[in-house]
């Protein structure tokens, strides 16, 4: 779910100002799945950009606010999510922790850094939504140490249809600042790409897996 179309809308702008997001359908960009893509997101690229931070940071802080207002825990997702969250707990004066992609291998052996207990209703902060793969994997490891999640806020989503699916399964509500349809749509009016380049950046959503193979 998108949380506000101006939003989403000025988010896309930052995103393709600053470079995190690249538009390339003619040369397209090898994930580490393997896939190939048109697209190239790094959130991570918003921290060194205080303006652009803020106006983030505050974003998020609406979206809990209007969606997930009873959280007591702010949770990123490592490692993308991390420093969103902590940036997030601050501004919210909320305990902030921190999922990790896999249990630590030595002393304590946690997934989950920082304190999360049985029964705290947590919100989760990620990045980047793809598949949701890693996303609802740190949901259940939430879930698992007792704790409620109410759900999951993204900076930004591809909006797979899979991946909709599997959060709806996994029952984890889902809130993004922006998401795909909308930055191609700013990226299109802004010049970042030709109209004629549209079908195959459609075209690639509908199957990412096996696009341009």
């Amino acid at each position: 779910m998108i949380y506000d179309k101006d939003i989403a809308a000025q988010v896309a702008d930052y995103l393709l100002e600053i470079k995190a997001v690249i538009l390339r359908p003619n040369q397209p960009f090898r994930w580490a799945s393997g896939w190939n893509s048109p697209i190239y997101c790094d959130n991570r690229i918003i921290l060194s950009h205080p303006k652009v931070r803020t106006f983030v940071i505050d974003s998020f802080v609406a979206a809990i606010n209007k969606n997930f207002a009873a959280g007591e825990v702010i949770a990123g997702v490592a490692t993308a999510g991390i420093a969103h969250a902590a940036l997030i707990a601050d501004k919210m004066n909320l305990p902030m922790a921190y999922v990790r992609a896999k249990a630590k291998e030595h002393g304590t052996e946690k997934m989950i850094e920082g304190r999360i207990t049985p029964g705290q209703k947590v919100v989760m902060i990620e990045d980047l939504i793809s598949t949701g793969k890693s996303s609802l994997a740190a949901a259940d490891s939430v879930r698992e140490a007792g704790a409620n999640v109410l759900g999951l806020a993204a900076v930004f989503t591809y909006n797979f249809s899979d991946s909709v699916t599997a959060f709806e399964e996994k029952k984890v509500p889902l809130v993004c600042l922006s998401g795909y349809d909308i930055l191609v749509e700013r990226a299109t009016e802004k010049g970042y790409i030709k109209s004629s380049e549209i079908s195959l950046l459609e075209e690639w959503r509908k199957n990412p897996s096996t696009w341009g193979r």
